[in-house]
Parts: C-alpha cells; sequence; structure tokens
C-alpha cells in the first residue's frame, strides 16, 4: 500500500514540474486579430488624411508624427498588455491545479502509510518483547519441571523416606516467619541486572537471554522487567523505540543524587532525552490514556526501587553502564515527560 502511494506521488510530482507546451491562446489569437485590424484601420485613417490638415509648419508636422504613433501603437500595446494578463493568470490556475493535486497525493501517500503502520507492520521492539516474554515463560516451566522432578524423584527413593518425612518438620518453622525460597537465595550479580535491563538484541542473543533468566528468578527484578517490558510495548505503539533516542549522558554521581533522594536542579541532568517528537507524543499520551499514565508511574516507582539497591554497592562504570540501557532511556524519557527531574 505504501508502495502505491509513493509511486502516485511520484507521479503527481514529476507532473507538477513537467513543462507545458508552448501555444498561442484564445486571447493572444484574438490581441493578434485585433492589433492587425487596427493597423489597417490606423493606417488607412492617416494615409487619408489631407497633407495639410494641420498646417504646414514644421511644429505641426511633428505633432502630426507623434500624433501617429500614439494613434497606432497605443491602443496596439493596452491589447498586448491585456493578452499577457490573461496567459500569466491561466498559467497561474494551471500551477496552482498540478501543486493541488501534488499536495492531494502526498496527503493520500501519508494516510496510506499510517494506516499501514498502524495495522500491517510487525514492529521490531515489540516483536522482540513477545519472545523475550515467550522465553521467559519457558525457563519458568521449565524450572518448575525440574523441581518437581526432582522431589518426585526424592521421594521414590528408597533411603529418603526418614529425610523426606523431616524435611516438613524442619522447613515449618521457616514457613512461619514468612521466609521463601526467594528471600533466601543469593543476590542477583548486577552485571545480569545489567544485561537484563537492557534485554536481549537478537533472537541469537544467547548471553543476554541467559541473564534475563537469571534476572526473572529475583523477585525485584522481575517485577521490574515486566513494568518495563509493558511500557516499552506500550512507548512503541507510537513509534518510540529506545534504540532511537540518543540523550545526553549524565555522570554516575547524578544518578547517585537521584537515588538518595535529591531532586529538581540537582538532578536535572538526567533528563537528558532531547527528541522532541518522542517528548510530545509520550506527553500527549500520558494525558489522554489513563492505562498508560498508571503503567508509566507503575514503572518509575520500580525503577526508584531498585536504583536505590543497586547504587549503594555499584562503582561508577557499572552506573554508567546502567544509564545505557534500554529500561534507564525509558525512565530518562519518562522521568522528563512527569517532571521527575525538575
Amino acid at each position: 500500500m505504501t508502495g502505491q502511494g509513493d509511486s502516485k506521488a511520484d507521479a503527481a510530482l514529476s507532473a507538477a514540474s513537467r513543462p507545458r507546451d508552448g501555444g498561442l491562446t484564445a486571447a493572444e489569437l484574438i490581441a493578434i486579430a485585433l492589433s492587425g485590424l487596427w493597423l489597417l484601420i490606423s493606417g488607412f485613417f492617416f494615409l487619408r488624411l489631407p497633407a495639410d490638415a494641420l498646417g504646414a509648419a514644421d511644429g505641426a508636422r511633428t505633432l502630426r508624427f507623434i500624433m501617429a504613433l500614439m494613434g497606432i501603437f497605443l491602443p496596439i500595446a493596452m491589447i498586448w498588455v491585456a493578452a499577457l494578463a490573461a496567459r500569466s493568470s491561466r498559467v497561474v490556475r494551471e500551477e496552482s491545479r498540478r501543486l493541488q493535486a501534488a499536495i492531494d497525493a502526498m496527503r493520500q501517500t501519508y494516510v496510506a502509510d499510517r494506516q499501514a503502520r498502524g495495522t500491517g507492520i510487525d514492529h521490531t521492539v515489540e516483536r522482540r518483547l513477545n519472545e523475550i516474554a515467550r522465553a521467559a515463560q519457558k525457563a519458568e516451566t521449565a524450572l518448575a519441571t525440574f523441581h518437581t522432578s526432582r522431589q518426585a524423584a526424592a521421594a521414590a527413593a528408597p533411603g529418603a523416606a526418614a529425610p523426606a518425612s523431616a524435611a516438613p518438620a524442619d522447613d515449618q518453622p521457616t514457613l512461619a516467619l514468612g521466609t521463601s525460597a526467594e528471600d533466601m537465595a543469593p543476590p542477583l550479580p548486577r552485571a545480569d541486572l545489567i544485561r537484563a535491563l537492557n534485554f536481549p538484541d537478537t533472537e541469537d542473543d544467547e548471553v543476554g537471554f541467559a541473564a534475563l533468566r537469571r534476572a526473572l528468578k529475583d523477585r525485584k527484578a522481575k517485577e521490574l522487567i515486566q513494568a518495563s517490558q509493558d511500557i516499552l510495548t506500550l512507548l512503541s505503539q507510537d513509534g518510540i523505540y529506545m534504540d532511537d533516542l540518543r540523550p545526553d549522558r549524565a555522570r554516575p554521581e547524578f544518578w547517585r543524587r537521584f537515588a538518595q533522594g535529591e531532586r529538581g536542579r540537582a538532578v536535572a541532568a538526567l533528563g537528558g532525552v532531547r527528541d522532541r517528537s518522542c517528548l510530545a507524543l509520550a506527553a500527549g499520551r500520558m494525558r489522554e490514556d489513563t492505562i498508560f499514565r498508571d503503567a508509566v508511574h507503575h514503572f518509575l516507582r520500580k525503577y526508584d526501587v531498585m536504583l536505590q539497591g543497586f547504587e549503594r554497592d555499584a562503582n561508577d562504570e557499572e552506573l554508567a553502564q546502567l544509564a545505557e540501557t534500554r529500561t534507564s532511556r525509558a525512565f530518562m524519557l519518562l522521568g522528563r515527560v512527569t517532571g521527575s527531574f525538575d
């Protein structure tokens, strides 16, 4: 559809720039006829005029000559001025029609392109996020199956009856205290968190998927990743992709100040996204779409909580790497839209 629209626009533009064939118009033919007729009439009149009609003096002859010139050529000049004015008017009307045709063709192309974007184009980021979600679901299913298989194997072992019966008694105090297996798990390495928040680049990014699977086992990281995935999907619906943003880099000290609770001009450098179109689209949707607005606030809260814990133990290099992730770019964009850095 877009290709057809582009070809129509190109055809219209080429037609608009194509010169017209030069030819005599009706106004010019009429001007030629009137000029010839006037020359005949005026020539006949002045030829038939007696030589001594204005006197024989030199001054009279000069006056007669001037009057003859004015009488012959002034009406002809007025006729051709009118003819040229008519021709210019016709040219302007034709140019206006051709320009309007080109504008209509470009408008149709634009509308067709927008319709194609809304109905037929599979956005790269959205497809990638869907693949990430499917991979994460498969990883969780595989982990659950592996855990169940180990429990079944332990119950079927001959010498495992006593330990199996003792295990619930040992685990009961842990359940009473509210400690889960996720809380007892070792903390997620910061390198894995950074890689997971950037999401895998391609389907073959094994390192990215491995880091994402490890991050999804951590409860807090999983909540942030899911919130980031939701917000990136919503932004992609408006054609906003994190790979297209080139925000100004902020020094790690500004990230530390923000994590420690400072707001206002002290952390304004974090709002380094300068793309006006993306800012305008996001701000407009914040005003009009309540679902988008709720998702944005939820994402900003989760990112803020993560940053507070991440900043305590991270060095400046790790903070700089975190700032380059797609999740951090979304945070910088939406933080500026919501005024978090004001």
